[in-house]
């Protein structure tokens, strides 16, 4: 098929006009769809995406004014120009606050009309391809140890990148093991703060008295134990930003105290009198509905609502599968390195997944998210004996999740509910056993008529559960 300079929709109630512009648009190399009333167009506008919509004004079943409004309501991008026979300054107008790109009287100049047309989707296209260029470098430079080429990671790292500046409180909401911190550690390297302290505070490992102690500080004979005085997190974090994680497990007096230092910005460390002025941005995380606690009684709403000024929600790792693979890679190199191990000349990992073993990543449900999945590779480097990584090195619990049983002894039938990993892995098992019978169980003689390094069939041995015997052996 040739390809076309754009897909154009023209929406007209009258024949000819539809005729002509169809005419003159594949003429200059445009594909050209057509719609006969308002319904019609806007269902096609719904189907698919196109480059430029020609959108008649008056037509029989709804005006083109409606139209224009209620593809606005959905689609700011997409480029319409109104066409009418009516034409006057009032409509040109009215068309123009509605949303329209530009507007044509019947009837037109062609020549006018194509070059319009062009300038307006060159003009779009290259605001699109800046748009992903950006996206592009700020995923590759920006935020470097945030994996993610998904559509809602993108989005995220897009709404990251414009509130890191701000002053503003922002809530990370998302499942445990999504990478709450890291975000919030980006959220503060790119923002103006970055030279300054970053303090985490798990909200839920200190009790109530410790914790407010270590928030708010304390002087000298404040209690038994406080033998001198003693900064708390939020003064040490002056000038920086402040991280609790799991938020909604504060206490209801540390709640208090919190939402007056984010109101007043001062708070009084324990047994001292005068306040101490603070600047301190802070970042919350949780992955309990603080919503739900709110109506609970065991959050307070006006704290929840100084809070989440901004929310920033992490999908989990089953709703981002296609990151699986860059994820396994990140940490492949992460692990590799620490343990000095499976390195190339520049210092990546040379390890990688055996398909097998990668279907069932992609197929795992990942309860425990990202953080699970570094488990995985981590222990993957530790065991690995060869760059081929397989399913065996996966644990037990991730393979009896997806319902693959790779030890079964030295024979039985394969279960009715066998996997297709159980079943390929069956009649290789059959297959090795085969050979090394005929070549009386020497390993070498059947590594070589099956044409695989001695290191491979003996990993495969293991790895299958296949007993060897010695030769002569019956």
């Amino acid at each position: 098929m040739t390809e076309t300079k754009g897909k154009i929709l023209v929406v007209d109630d009258e024949l000819d006009i539809r005729e002509g512009l169809e005419l003159l648009l594949t003429t200059e190399g445009y594909s050209a769809d057509l719609a006969q009333n308002a319904a019609e167009g806007l269902q096609k506008m719904e189907s698919r995406s196109y480059d430029l919509v020609l959108l008649d004004l008056m037509m029989p079943d709804r005006s083109g004014m409606e139209v224009l409004e209620e593809v606005r309501a959905r689609d700011r991008e997409t480029p319409i120009f109104m066409i009418t026979a009516y034409g006057s300054v009032e409509a040109a107008v009215e068309a123009l606050k509605l949303g329209a790109n530009d507007y044509f009287s019947k009837p037109w100049d062609n020549e006018k009309l194509i070059i319009e047309i062009d300038r307006m989707i060159a003009r779009r296209r290259l605001e699109y391809e800046n748009t992903h260029l950006r996206r592009a470098l700020k995923q590759r430079y920006s935020f470097p140890n945030i994996i993610g080429k998904s559509d809602r990671m993108v989005r995220m790292l897009d709404l990251v990148s414009q509130v890191a500046s701000s002053r503003s409180t922002i809530l990370i909401t998302g499942e445990t093991g999504t990478g709450k911190e890291l975000v919030a550690k980006a959220i503060h390297a790119n923002s103006p703060r970055a030279d300054h302290m970053f303090v985490a505070v798990n909200s839920g490992s200190l009790p109530p008295e410790l914790l407010e102690s270590t928030l708010f500080g304390h002087v000298k004979g404040a209690f038994t134990s406080a033998i001198q005085t003693k900064k708390g997190y939020f003064e040490v974090a002056d000038l920086g930003t402040i991280f609790f994680d799991e938020i909604g497990t504060l206490g209801p007096e540390t709640q208090i105290k919190l939402l007056r230092v984010i109101q007043e910005k001062e708070f009084t460390p324990l047994g001292a009198t005068d306040p101490v002025k603070v600047d301190v941005r802070i970042l919350a995380a949780t992955n309990a509905d603080l919503f739900q606690l709110v109506k609970e009684g065991k959050f307070r709403e006006d704290l929840y609502y100084r809070l989440n000024v901004i929310n920033i929600a992490l999908p989990a790792l089953r709703e981002r599968k296609e990151d699986i693979p860059s994820l396994a890679e990140h940490f492949f190199t992460y692990y590799c390195r620490e343990n000095n191990k499976f390195l190339d000349s520049a210092g990546r990992s040379i390890l990688h997944f055996q398909p097998e073993a990668l279907q069932v990543l992609m197929e795992h449900n990942w309860p425990g998210n990202v953080r699970e999945l570094e488990n995985v590779v981590e222990r993957a480097v530790v065991l690995a004996a060869e760059p081929s990584v397989p399913v065996d090195v996966l644990p037990d619990a991730l393979l009896q999740a997806n319902g693959i049983r790779l030890n079964r002894g030295d024979g039985g039938p394969l279960p009715e509910n066998a996997s297709l990993f159980e079943i390929v892995m069956d009649f290789e098992r059959r297959i090795i056993l085969e050979r090394l019978e005929h070549c009386g169980w020497s390993q070498t003689e059947a590594a070589d008529s099956l044409h695989v390094a001695l290191s491979t069939l003996n990993q495969k041995i293991k790895r299958l559960d296949i007993k060897i015997r010695k030769k002569g052996e019956g």
